[in-house]
Order: structure tokens, then C-alpha cells, then sequence
């Protein structure tokens, strides 16, 4: 296989590249005067008639359509704002520029224009190109342009091909930028400050999964990729800062599919005197005013189910969503009987299930999950897999820990987060002899950030907010790659087409 067997050139591309440079052409020039974009030309003259516009304007864009009619050209170009169409003529060019145009400008090329504006008796407003230059010419071609790009693995793995051509996967990626503008918006105009915290960790830590592993040359050790920014996060509130939050990269080694991906983003907040409730109440408040701003509703339609974000939102604890979905009642049935009903209905991880604690949250996700459509705040989890929240105040073997579910996906998770340094000790050394019997997604000992909350932490609430499943439920996508510009997949072997092979499919 030779090196170009790895691209998607185009030979007939390529030679009238080379064909442009021996003429003396300019082909990839480093600026352009671009005065106006196609969204404010389509502003400014949303009501221009058939004449020609005194006013001359400059745009560049991506050529996406060229028509030849004899000695005019209609071609249509578009930018991150959207598409305009343009009209050139040989006697305004003079023969030499339409030839150029006419012979060597192709879809995909990104050309600037000068001109006039005017609307076409067909009704729509055009660009009349005065003069126009070349900016840059493609040498890979461009889908067929009736069926546009529509192969969802060349998609994934093309996402620039896939902006170029599919203006709904730009609306997309336009309203995840958004959500995340207003997020930070929404914190910031509430005094909590904004923080990075490592994502190369020694110690990973913060949350129940398994690490990507590194090692540093330098250092002579291993190090994590982190899985969440939790642990330093509250070493923050430890040093005084009351009310901090990340936007973080999080990576965690576990499965890929529709909800999942090694690589996501989520925000991270924590609130000194404040608690598992005033969480649920921020939560809340956060999504209903996502929702609000970027749908203009409380409502939304996410895998053919309505949603709706209006407050306040269920609430129920673990132990009565068993009850509800499971039909029965954790504290009333012996452990016997909780692994016969759980081996009878198959669910997984009962055969090593040895405390009731264990048995409901195994229940729950078996039965429950699936069943919470609309936002529900879950509450109440035991302790045995909640090792960063505080012993609940009343319930024993419980936690004050809850999670937020939407449309049957886990969208926060939040605690009264554990101040005791002597109980948080016993916990992570719990969650590491679990590690050391084999457990991948337990935790390692902190001495560090048990050390800092021997200093003192103040009582503290703390939540974690998934922003992908979010952008998933606003957007109305039902997949998490369809909200990942890059979304993790295996390599692929190039083909005897290069890493166009399948660009130019358009079926399924």
C-alpha cells in the first residue's frame, strides 16, 4: 500500500492544481478582505428587488453548486452562517477570469467575491460577482450532491466532511457550544468561580470506574488520566473557596455505545454549606434554564417521548423506586429471598450481591432505570457504593447521594459530600482492598486529599452534571456520537480508496 492509498485526492483535482500554478495563479493566497458574511448580506438586503444594489459587498465561501449556462455562471457558496448564491458573467469578468472560473473552480473550492446584490426573478437573492479570487483549492471531492453525506461511519470518522456538507450536524455542534456558553453563564452570574484542576492524576479518584493509564519519562511513574475532577475540587473548598466548578474532560476504560464514550465532558460543582438538597435544587434549576434558553420551552421530543424540564421534578428515594418497579420492599425481605428474586429475574450481579444495600442498587438499576422518563431525582443510596457521600442523617447503611435521571439515563449525580477524614479513610481503604481483590473500577487510597480534609472542610454539597447526555436531550439526538465532534472509534484500515472510501456512499 503506498501513501496515497491513505487519501482521497483526486487526480483530475490535482492537475488542474498544477495546471493553476504554471499559469501563475495564486492558489492557496494567505488573506482576503472579507467584509461580509452571507448571514448579514441576507440581513441587509432582505429586501432588495431586481437591481442591482449600489452598495457593493465582499464574501467568501465554500463553492457547493456550480451551474454553466454559456457565457454565465451560477454557482452557490456558503459559510458557517449559511449558503447565497452568485451570478457571474463573461462579459463583466472579461473572458479570461470566466475561463478561469468555468475551468478550474470546482465544489468544495472556497472562493472570494466582489459584487452587487440583487434578487433573481426566481426570488432569491444573489451575489452579481464583479470580480472573484481563488482561495483555496480541494483536492478531494465532495459527496454527490443529491444524496449529501448520509454514511453515519463516515460521519463520525470524517466530522469535517460531515460539517461541510450537513447543515443539521452544524446546528448541532452550534447548540452545544451554546449550552455550554450559558452554563458558564449561569454559574458565573451566581458568584461560583471557574477552576482547572490535573487531568493527569498520580492517584486517580472521585468516582466508581476504571482508569486509562499512562507513564512519565521524566518522573519514572505512572500516571491516570483522570476520571473525575472531584478530589481536587473539594481540596478547593478545603482552601476556601466556597463555590467553585469545572468543565472537565473526564476519561474512564469502559464500554462504547449509545450513552457512552471513554472520552466526556461534564461540569463538576461544589457549594460550601450546602447540601444533597440544595444540589437537587440548583440541578433543577441549571436544566429548566437550559431548556428554556436554548428551546425557548420547558418541552422537548427525545426518542419519540416528550419531555418535560418544568419544576420541580419528582423526587423519590432508591428504596420506593424498588418498590414501585420491582414490587418489593428491600427492608422487609430476607437477603435469601432477595437472591432468589434476583436470580429468578436474572439480574446481573446478583450472584456476588452479599448486603441488602448491594441488592438494591442492583434492583434498581435492573428494574428502575428504564422506567424514568421525565426528570426524577432518585435519592437515598447505601453506602456501600456511594464512597464520597456522608452517612444519611436519619436512614442507616444509607447515604445522603442522589442522581438525576431523564429519558432512562443517569444526567447528574450529586452528595452532602463526606467532611469526616476518619470515615472517608475507612471508605477508600475499603474501595482499595477491592481493588487489590481484582475490582477495576474501585478506588485508590487519597492520602493526600484525606490529609486536606483533616484541615477541615466545611459542610459542602457537590454535584456532577453529564453535558453530552444533556446536549443529547436537547438536540433530540438518541446517540452520543451524533453530540462529539471526534467520538472515540476504532481505527480504520485505509482502503484501496484511501480515507475517502466511503465519502461518496449515500445509503446507510
Amino acid at each position: 500500500m503506498s501513501d496515497m492509498d491513505q487519501f482521497c485526492f483526486d487526480t483530475t483535482k490535482i492537475d488542474k492544481l498544477q495546471d493553476l500554478r504554471e499559469r501563475g495563479v495564486t492558489v492557496y493566497p494567505y488573506t482576503f478582505d472579507r467584509r461580509d458574511t452571507v448571514e448579514e448580506i441576507k440581513e441587509r438586503f432582505s429586501a432588495i428587488g431586481h437591481d442591482k444594489s449600489e452598495e457593493e459587498v465582499s464574501t467568501a465561501g465554500r463553492v457547493y453548486v456550480v451551474r454553466q449556462h454559456g457565457k454565465t455562471i451560477f454557482a452557490d457558496i456558503g459559510d458557517s452562517g449559511g449558503r447565497i448564491q452568485l451570478y457571474l458573467r463573461k462579459n463583466d469578468l472579461g473572458e479570461e477570469q470566466f475561463d478561469l472560473f468555468r475551468q478550474y473552480v470546482d465544489a468544495g473550492d472556497i472562493i472570494g467575491v466582489v459584487g452587487h446584490v440583487f434578487r433573481t426573478k426566481m426570488g432569491e437573492i444573489t451575489v452579481w460577482v464583479d470580480r472573484f479570487e481563488l482561495l483555496t483549492k480541494s483536492v478531494c471531492p465532495l459527496p454527490e450532491k443529491f444524496h449529501g453525506l448520509k454514511n453515519v461511519e463516515t460521519r463520525y470518522r470524517q466530522r469535517y466532511l460531515d460539517l461541510i456538507m450537513n447543515e443539521e450536524s452544524r446546528e448541532t455542534f452550534r447548540t452545544r457550544s451554546r449550552i455550554i456558553s450559558l452554563l458558564r453563564q449561569f454559574l458565573f452570574e451566581r458568584d461560583y468561580l471557574e477552576f482547572e484542576t490535573p487531568t493527569l492524576q498520580p492517584i486517580y479518584g472521585g468516582a466508581n470506574a476504571r482508569p486509562f493509564t499512562t507513564y512519565h519519562n521524566f518522573l519514572e511513574q505512572k500516571l491516570y488520566l483522570r476520571i473525575a475532577p472531584e478530589l481536587y475540587l473539594k481540596r478547593l473548598v478545603v482552601g476556601g473557596f466556597d463555590k467553585v466548578f469545572e468543565i472537565a474532560k473526564n476519561f474512564r476504560n469502559e464500554d462504547i455505545d449509545t450513552n457512552h464514550n471513554p472520552e466526556f465532558s461534564m461540569v463538576e460543582i461544589y457549594e460550601a454549606y450546602r447540601d444533597y438538597n440544595d444540589m437537587m435544587d440548583l440541578t433543577e434549576e441549571i436544566l429548566s434554564f437550559l431548556a428554556e434558553r436554548v428551546l425557548g420551552t420547558t418541552t422537548c421530543s427525545f426518542a419519540g417521548q416528550d419531555l418535560d424540564f418544568a419544576r420541580p421534578w419528582r423526587r423519590l428515594s432508591m428504596e420506593e423506586a424498588v418498590r414501585e418497579y420491582a414490587g418489593i420492599d428491600i427492608q422487609a425481605t430476607s437477603l435469601e429471598e432477595l437472591r432468589a428474586f434476583g436470580l429468578a429475574h436474572c439480574v446481573e450481579g446478583c450472584e456476588s450481591a452479599v448486603t441488602r444495600g448491594e441488592y438494591l442498587v442492583l434492583f434498581f438499576e435492573h428494574f428502575g432505570e428504564k422506567h424514568l422518563i421525565q426528570p426524577t431525582f432518585v435519592y437515598d443510596f447505601p453506602i456501600e457504593n456511594s464512597p464520597l457521600a456522608k452517612k444519611h442523617r436519619e436512614k442507616e447503611g444509607l447515604t445522603e447521594r442522589f442522581e438525576l435521571f431523564i429519558a432512562g439515563m443517569e444526567m447528574a449525580n450529586g452528595f452532602s459530600e463526606l467532611n469526616d477524614p476518619l470515615d472517608q479513610k475507612a471508605r477508600l481503604e475499603q474501595q482499595d482492598a477491592k481493588r487489590r481483590r481484582g475490582d477495576l473500577e474501585a478506588q485508590m487510597i487519597d492520602y493526600d486529599f484525606i490529609n486536606a480534609l483533616g484541615y477541615g472542610m466545611p459542610p459542602t454539597g457537590g454535584v456532577g452534571i453529564g453535558i453530552d447526555r444533556l446536549v443529547m436531550l436537547l438536540t433530540g439526538k438518541d446517540s452520543i456520537k451524533e453530540v462529539l465532534l471526534f467520538p472515540q472509534m476504532k481505527t480504520a484500515v485505509p482502503g484501496p480508496n484511501g480515507a475517502g472510501a466511503e465519502q461518496n456512499d449515500g445509503g446507510e
